[in-house]
């Protein structure tokens, strides 16, 4: 704190609010940085899941195809729509993982900005402790500065 002198009370305040509005943008501007990281990563992630849902769905309507074809065959296509089988398989097996991966991505994110909301209150709590901390100094102070200067006049 400075001195009592030339400056007052209302010089303090002054730069106690310049002090808290630099705190706070310095508080928006990482949170909203923070925020775009976590947005451009779960579109990173996103993209990457809509491509290989793309890859997916392709493959997909193309085993269909086969399918139909085999389908429409007689019973010598044994070997041919067993191997259709196979490939459905590997599709579904690397399908599995990758929607675990998303949920898990998901899942990771909910957590960190839960996090992230829950310390975001508490600067926000502390912020206004600090406030009330900071009022009630300033009462008590004036308060003794009224006292002293009532006991400077008595003793005139």
């Amino acid at each position: 704190m400075k001195s009592l002198g030339g400056n007052g009370s209302s010089g303090r305040l002054s730069m106690e609010e310049n002090e808290d509005e630099e705190t706070s943008r310095l508080s928006i501007l990482t949170f909203q940085a923070r925020e775009e990281e976590i947005e451009r990563k779960k579109m990173e992630v996103k993209e990457r899941v809509e491509l290989q849902l793309g890859r997916a769905e392709e493959e997909t309507r193309r085993l269909a195809q086969i399918w139909e074809e085999l389908e429409a065959m007689a019973d010598p296509m044994r070997k041919e729509l067993a191997n259709v089988r196979k490939k459905i398989d590997m599709v579904n097996r690397e399908l599995k993982p990758l929607g675990l991966s998303c949920q898990k991505k998901e899942k990771e994110y909910k957590e960190v900005l839960e996090s992230f909301n829950e310390k975001n209150k508490e600067k926000a709590q502390l912020v206004t402790t600090m406030m009330e901390l900071l009022t009630e100094s300033e009462r008590l102070r004036m308060q003794k500065l009224e006292e002293l200067s009532k006991n400077i006049e008595l003793s005139h």
